[in-house]
Parts: structure tokens; C-alpha cells; sequence
């Protein structure tokens, strides 16, 4: 492993009480390992609006991805997996969803007031795919400061060992960014921690970990749709570096990197 090249003087920010949402002992495994299972956040009506947003739109972006780019565009494959981005800003039931609170009291015990989201996709991992989402850190495909940001990964049917769950590596987020290197399926910053952890989830629980937090999926082999929804939440005032250009630019898009608490 070696740190990304914008990755000098890295210093873990730890969470500070008074907590809204998390306990003593989530607060210091989120510190510790870079992650915690926040179980039971929403119910299963909450769900079922979410995935009735998503859907649709996952269903065409799906269908735009064979009519005009012959099935696949960066990382999404047809048939296989796809990430349908932005749909805060095509959907009123999911901005709101966006902001619920416990988002809101999440992104106030991890990173205090004045969250604002940051990004906002779907990803479905379909039937039969054998393919691994490769080991990466979210500040690893657009590089941040201040590098620390929230993931919020949130099954919307159960997320199992058999049709993709999340797994992390534990501890490496205090490193901050790593450097990663392109692969067939994205970026990858390590081909195998010496750690690891699977997270399974069931529908209405939330993984909750960093943008720092080494983490992969693994093949869905069963016969239905692995569905999830993330959404990050970053600090206001963040900051995304073009890899290309270097230049930066502010993540404050009014319509959908809002305040969280607004």
C-alpha cells in the first residue's frame, strides 16, 4: 500500500460527544475500525417509497446503457451492476429521504453541524453477476479535503454473503487515501488487506463507515437483485481535486449537495 500523493500530514479526526444517534460503543468502533451496522434505521414502508423512486430509474439508465453505449460505460455493465447517480435531483421522495434524520444526526455525531450531502447513487448488483466491486476507498475515485466524509450504505432487500454484502478493512482508514490503481472493474488500493470483515446487512439497517474505509463487495449468486442505496455526506466547505487538471472545486451544487439540516 502506499498514500496518495495528495495525502501528506493525514490526522484522523475522532468523533466528539454529545452523540444525537450513536452509542459510546458505535462512536469508538467507527474511530477504531472505520465502521459500524446502525440496525433497524428505517421501516419497512420508509423502504419500500425509496425503492419505488429508484427503480424506475435504475430501469432506464439500464436501458440507456445498451442503446447508447453498447452496455457498458465505466464501471457500469449491463445486466451485471449499475450505478444510477444524482437521483436527489430527479426525485422529491428521495431528497427527503436524503435528509431524514437519521442522516442528519449521523452526519452531526461523525462530523458535526453544517453537513451538506455530498453524492447520492443506487447501485444494483444483478442476478448471477460473479464479478467482485474491487477493494477502494470512496476518497480514492475523487480525492477530498478535508479526506474524512461519511458513506452511508443502505441495503434495500437483505445484503447477504451470497449476493454481494459489503466487507471492509478495519483500522487502514487512519492512514488517510491510499493510492489506487486502475483494474478491470474501477480502482483498486489493495489487492488484499491482511483483515477483513464482512457486513452483512438486512433491509433498513445502515453500514456506516468512512470515506477513508478500504471496502469491496462480493458476487451476487443468487437468483434476484442486489439493491442499495449510498449516500455521502461530507463537511461544509469540502473540496474535490480534478485528478486531471488539479484544479478544485467546491461540492456545493444547490441541487444536491445541500445542507443536510436545511
Amino acid at each position: 500500500m502506499r498514500l496518495h500523493k495528495l495525502n501528506t500530514q493525514f490526522g484522523w479526526k475522532p468523533t466528539r460527544p454529545p452523540y444525537r444517534r450513536l452509542t459510546a460503543d458505535q462512536a469508538r468502533q467507527y474511530d477504531e475500525q472505520g465502521y459500524f451496522l446502525l440496525e433497524n434505521a428505517f421501516s419497512a414502508e420508509e423502504l419500500a417509497e425509496v425503492r419505488a423512486a429508484i427503480d424506475p430509474l435504475e430501469a432506464a439508465y439500464e436501458a440507456l446503457l445498451r442503446e447508447k453505449h453498447g452496455g457498458r460505460q465505466f464501471i457500469n455493465k449491463a445486466d451485471a451492476i449499475t450505478f444510477t447517480v444524482h437521483l436527489v435531483a430527479r426525485s422529491a421522495a428521495l431528497k427527503a429521504f436524503s435528509r431524514h434524520p437519521v442522516f442528519s444526526d449521523l452526519c452531526h455525531d461523525i462530523m458535526g453541524p453544517g453537513a451538506r450531502l455530498y453524492w447520492d447513487q443506487a447501485v444494483y448488483k444483478k442476478p448471477g453477476n460473479p464479478e467482485e466491486f474491487p477493494w477502494h476507498q470512496d476518497n480514492g475515485y475523487t480525492f477530498m479535503q478535508p479526506q474524512q466524509y461519511l458513506t452511508c450504505w443502505v441495503p434495500l432487500n437483505d445484503a447477504t454473503l451470497e449476493n454481494g454484502c459489503p466487507w471492509v478493512a478495519p483500522g487502514l482508514h487512519r492512514l488517510g487515501t491510499l493510492a489506487h490503481e486502475p483494474c478491470p472493474l474501477g480502482i483498486r488500493c489493495v489487492d488484499e488487506p491482511s483483515e477483513t470483515v464482512a457486513v452483512p446487512a438486512r433491509a433498513g439497517d445502515v453500514v456506516v463507515f468512512s470515506s477513508l474505509t478500504p471496502h469491496r463487495t462480493g458476487p451476487n449468486l443468487t437468483a434476484e437483485t442486489r439493491r442499495s442505496y449510498i449516500l455521502q455526506y461530507a463537511p461544509d466547505g469540502v473540496v474535490a481535486y480534478d485528478p486531471f487538471n488539479g484544479e478544485t472545486r467546491a461540492a456545493n451544487d444547490p441541487q444536491r449537495q445541500y445542507y443536510v439540516d436545511a
